[in-house]
């Protein structure tokens, strides 16, 4: 048994995991921890690691389970191929993937991280630059402001933050 790429449709790596489990297929979708902006509040959620990509486990022998259902299942485009062989990827590079995925430390991406220039986006320091200091619970952003030549820290919404490039 060999390891092959899916291609998905947009934002349907889930749905197309459910489904080809739900059908019998072994399948795995590496995912990263990261912290996104939703409803104006930092939450932190799970994203695939390769966007719009999964990997199966099929067995290419006559006993082994048919390929056809795969390329009509909800939230799949197509099985990736290279001509008409489909791509195969290493059993190890899998299970690198899997220990590292499953290790305990593994810390989530940040949104902001300490230093970042930042652009305040509204409020009355609207327009402004700041620099991130660090998060102030779970609902607040600690900042550096600088007003009339003083640097002054600021306690303020991380939905109100914007990278600065």
């Amino acid at each position: 048994m060999h390891w092959y790429v899916i291609h998905t449709k947009p934002r349907q790596e889930q749905r197309a995991l459910l489904n080809l489990t739900r059908q019998g297929y072994e399948c795995y979708l590496p995912t990263l921890a990261t912290e996104r902006l939703r409803q104006k509040a930092v939450k932190l959620v799970e994203e695939p690691l390769f966007a719009r990509y999964l990997f199966t486990r099929l067995d290419t022998s006559l006993a082994g389970k048919s390929w056809a259902p795969i390329r009509s299942t909800s939230g799949v485009c197509r099985l990736v191929t290279f001509g008409n062989q489909p791509a195969k990827v290493d059993a190890d590079l899998i299970e690198i993937l899997r220990s590292s995925h499953s290790s305990a430390n593994q810390e989530p991406a940040r949104l902001f991280h300490e230093g970042d220039r930042v652009r305040i986006k509204d409020g009355p320091f609207a327009g402004l630059q700041a620099i991130y200091q660090m998060s102030d619970g779970e609902s607040r952003a600690m900042v550096l402001i600088e007003i009339l030549s003083k640097s002054s820290r600021l306690s303020i919404s991380p939905a109100s933050l914007g990278k600065v490039d």
